[in-house]
């Protein structure tokens, strides 16, 4: 089991908890993290990252495909049951389009594939017009959690030396 990461975790800490200049021990926790086969996201999410073109988009970049993990074949089954259970629900029809369209799908398809925990810096929503991450995992049975969770169950620590 690995923690999967949503776009929305590494860009709220670069811009907020944790930027490169006073907070490098966090970047480097990720990077250990994803070595020891801990950390990963998708390649979906990757591309949203380099999207930004930033200094975010320069970290994503040089991670790789290590770190933005490509679907795969086992995929394929759960790309199906996640777009089966959105089109099941009482979302709109224009949130679903959007979900299926964007990197969260491929990001719950990829946890309900391979078991991994899914982290984001969303929380679960009553609104039809958007599609939450947490509430699709819910609905399909994926663990999922804050990154602050994560970080405190993985004992993550940020020490001056």
């Amino acid at each position: 089991m690995a923690y999967l990461l949503d776009a929305n975790v590494f860009i709220q800490a670069k811009n907020l908890y944790y930027g490169f200049d006073f907070c490098p021990a966090f970047w480097e926790w990720l990077n250990m993290s994803n070595e020891a086969g801990l950390v990963i996201s998708t390649e979906k999410v990757g591309d949203e990252l380099q999207a930004l073109a930033d200094e975010l988009a320069t970290w994503a970049a040089a991670r790789g495909d290590g770190f933005f993990i490509k679907p795969d074949a086992t995929m394929l089954p759960a790309l199906a049951a996640v777009s089966t259970w959105a089109t099941g629900q009482r979302y709109e029809p224009a949130a679903v389009n959007t979900f299926l369209q964007v990197a969260d799908y491929y990001l719950v398809a990829h946890a309900l594939a391979h078991d991994h925990t899914v982290v984001t810096h969303e929380i679960a929503s009553t609104s039809t017009k958007k599609i939450k991450i947490p509430d699709a995992c819910l609905g399909l049975g994926i663990k999922c959690m804050s990154p602050f969770e994560m970080l405190r169950r993985e004992k993550a620590r940020f020490v001056l030396g």
